[in-house]
């Protein structure tokens, strides 16, 4: 990552960065930090991911989607010579993005921990940490504090860390914090750490896929056990016909053993990536929690499946891993 973006003449230098890691709610916070320093009259860039209706949605200039094409484009070259990753690329395309936007300032989210995340080349005067719980544990490490650990390791010294979960404040100031927040709205309260005030009211701020409602249904991707009780707590219904993808190193019988409290028909389906659970497997953990199970490989099938279930006065909704989320997205022009 560091040769790439040598190879770019250092674009992460161009704007201060708030860097936002933690387990769930990432994306969220990342644009609600954006949107309010928006309303100051600042010009934000945003990088989220990953994407649900498309690619574009990565990379934000002025809570508009970039030229994604041009982005890529800029960084292409110096890619290839590096032989960098798919994230390393979109990473850099998205800051050389904002350093040719001319932007104030850059809200960054995290891919995927924090250490040896693509993304922690930034020098982030404000670290924000959502949240922590197990996930991804082959790689960051199997208990929270281990998790904790790798996640704000993205800390330089003097920064300022916004925390979602007090109990972190010991690792932040070990990290070189010289300023700790504690915050529940850690979008909010990292934007107010930038500008320097307290930010009253509120913005409007969607992140597609998280919690989209069509009528009575929801589609909304929570890929582990906390995203999921999350979700649960904010379900009106608990009758709804369930179709689920879930990828294969994710606790899937934790999240169906939720699941199960909304609902007690089950559609099991599974992602268009090497990564995810095969529906017959899923279905064969689904019938331990759910009277009524069906495995349906094609997401789009599982989808119509779900909701011919439902007819002609039920819910549907649609959750697990946010790939499937996309694949529906993408392929079928409106989901509702």
């Amino acid at each position: 990552m560091w040769a790439l973006l040598n190879e770019l003449g250092r674009p992460e230098l161009a704007y201060p960065a708030i860097h936002v890691v933690g387990t769930n709610g990432k994306s969220t916070a990342t644009r609600r930090a954006a949107a309010f320093l928006r309303r100051e009259g600042l010009s934000v860039g945003a990088y989220t991911s990953p994407h649900v209706s498309g690619w574009s949605e990565r990379i934000q200039v002025g809570g508009e989607d970039a030229d994604f094409a041009a982005a890529l484009e800029r960084v292409r070259g110096a890619a290839e010579r590096v032989r960098a990753t798919q994230f390393e690329a979109l990473t850099a395309a998205a800051l050389a993005e904002f350093a040719a936007a001319g932007v104030d300032v850059a809200v960054v989210e995290a891919g995927l921990g924090g250490r040896l995340d693509a993304t922690n080349v930034l020098d982030a005067r404000i670290v924000a940490l959502t949240n922590v719980s197990l996930d991804h544990t082959d790689v960051l490490g199997d208990t929270r504090e281990q998790i904790a650990r790798e996640k704000l390791a993205v800390v330089t010294p003097g920064a300022a860390v916004v925390l979602g979960e007090s109990e972190w404040e010991g690792l932040a100031r070990e990290q070189g914090a010289t300023r700790v927040v504690h915050a529940d709205d850690v979008g909010r309260a990292a934007a107010e750490e930038l500008s320097g005030r307290e930010l009253p009211g509120e913005v409007d701020v969607t992140v597609p896929g998280r919690l989209d409602l069509f009528g009575e249904d929801v589609f909304a991707g929570a890929h582990n056990p906390a995203g999921v009780e999350w979700l649960v707590a904010r379900l009106p219904r608990d009758d709804y016909v369930i179709c689920a993808a879930v990828l294969a190193d994710k606790d899937a019988r934790s999240m169906l053993a939720t699941l199960r409290s909304r609902g007690s028909s089950f559609v099991a389906t599974q992602t268009e990536t090497e990564r995810t659970l095969a529906a017959d497997e899923l279905a064969q953990l689904a019938r331990e929690f759910f009277a009524d199970v069906e495995s349906v490989p094609d997401a789009a099938n599982a989808l119509a499946h779900a909701r011919e279930r439902a007819r002609p006065d039920g819910a549907v909704l649609v959750t697990g891993s946010l790939y499937l989320l996309r694949d529906l997205y993408q392929r079928l022009q409106a989901v509702r």
